[in-house]
């Protein structure tokens, strides 16, 4: 059974005290009762395109090559995945979720290469890692209030610069970030 919060922004609420998740927007992609999948979508991480590209032995091009890498999570922190734009892009018959309309996953290497090249999807971000839980996990968190479940946007996977992904997030429910305030639990 699917969930009516997948495909959707998961965004994490001040009181989230996970330093994997402080200030985090997931990208859920899917949400079930064994378990759920997502991808962090506003944290650069410390490498780019040229390096990730450079180590597995692509070609670079100069359209990728200083392209932030994020942090996708911290599950699997050696795993690849690209979040993309599948409107246009080449089939290469390879594992892609289709998110929605305008939100695709993959990591297969075939569209890696092509992006390498200077093909494939214009709009796209490699992430490193996943975000999961397990079975009942999410929705535990979610009765708890750390996270805020919101539509997905796919500007602001794309379009929108990765410290402002957060606030724009909350303010499409109406929400100012401004007036949140991070409770400190007592010593």
């Amino acid at each position: 059974m699917a969930s009516n919060i997948s495909p959707g922004f998961l965004v994490a609420a001040p009181s989230l005290r996970d330093p994997h998740f402080d200030r985090a927007v997931v990208l859920l992609v899917d949400h079930r009762p064994e378990g759920s999948l997502g991808f962090v979508v506003n944290r650069a991480g410390s490498t780019t395109m040229r390096r990730v590209l450079g180590e597995l032995g692509l070609p670079i091009s100069e359209r990728t090559a200083d392209e932030a890498v994020l942090v996708g999570g911290p599950v699997a922190p050696h795993t690849g995945w690209i979040v993309f734009d599948p409107r246009g892009a080449p089939d290469t018959g390879e594992g892609v979720i289709v998110v929605n309309e305008g939100v695709g996953v993959s990591a297969s290497r075939a569209l890696l290469e092509t992006i390498a090249r200077g093909g494939g999807p214009a709009r796209h971000v490699l992430v490193l890692g996943y975000a999961g839980w397990g079975a009942g996990q999410l929705d535990d968190e979610l009765q708890r209030g750390a996270w805020i479940p919101t539509d997905l946007d796919p500007s602001t996977v794309f379009d929108t610069p990765l410290e402002e992904r957060w606030g724009r997030a909350l303010r499409s429910l109406g929400i100012d970030p401004a007036r949140l305030v991070r409770v400190v639990p007592e010593a």
